[in-house]
């Protein structure tokens, strides 16, 4: 499932909560590294409520292209204009809400042109509906617990989240407590969630939106 995460392509994520942090955490411990830069752009409401990647986590390798821009027609050509340049090592689009921009046609452009350069492509949904998309893989993002220290019990251990895979064209939808080795770079899916509510949720709602 970690490869998963990596592969190029259009993948949706979608916050649990509009502003839980925990959905761009995970993001950028998926991104490749040592690549390039990548782009991350945002509109104007996704950057006011939940804030701006923060810089320092960009340290280990990813040079980070951040643009903000104030309409969600806007984002999706700015992540279509950085799917045509070669230097880029991802793109990355994150937009507040469903606006009517953001329709089926232009999810296809975006994953046509991630397919046809070769690269990984995610659209952060934003207090937004799994509505019809032509991404190959749909994500649903909660913050979690971090693990334990190994040798202080009252400092925080590795980021967690609780992911759930609700569509996908690649691999098996399920839930899964996600953990993040820093040293390694390297998402750990080994743990399988007690709860499959995030994937039900997230499989119910593509269903109705298919129909």
């Amino acid at each position: 499932m970690a490869d998963l995460c990596r592969r190029n392509g259009l993948s949706d994520l979608f916050p649990e909560t509009a502003c839980d942090a925990g959905a761009v955490g995970f993001l950028l411990a998926a991104l490749p590294r040592g690549q390039g830069p990548v782009l991350w752009v945002q509109d104007r409401v996704s950057a006011r409520e939940a804030g701006v990647p923060y810089l320092t986590e960009m340290q280990s390798g990813v040079p980070l292209l951040r643009v903000q821009v104030g309409r969600a027609a806007d984002v999706l050509q700015a992540m279509e204009d950085g799917l045509g340049c070669g230097a880029l090592a991802a793109v990355v689009g994150e937009i507040w809400g469903d606006p009517p921009a953001l329709s089926f046609t232009a999810t296809k452009r975006l994953a046509l042109r991630a397919d046809s350069n070769a690269l990984p492509c995610w659209l952060v949904r934003r207090a937004g509906a799994p509505n019809l998309s032509a991404a190959r893989n749909r994500w649903r993002v909660t913050s979690a617990p971090s693990a334990a220290h190994p040798d202080d019990a009252k400092a925080p251990g590795a980021p967690r989240w609780h992911v759930g895979l609700f569509r996908s064209r690649q691999a098996k939808p399920g839930d899964w407590m996600v953990s993040y080795d820093r040293a390694a770079h390297c998402l750990d899916f080994s743990a399988t969630s007690g709860d499959g509510a995030l994937a039900e949720m997230g499989r119910a709602a593509g269903e109705r939106a298919a129909g």
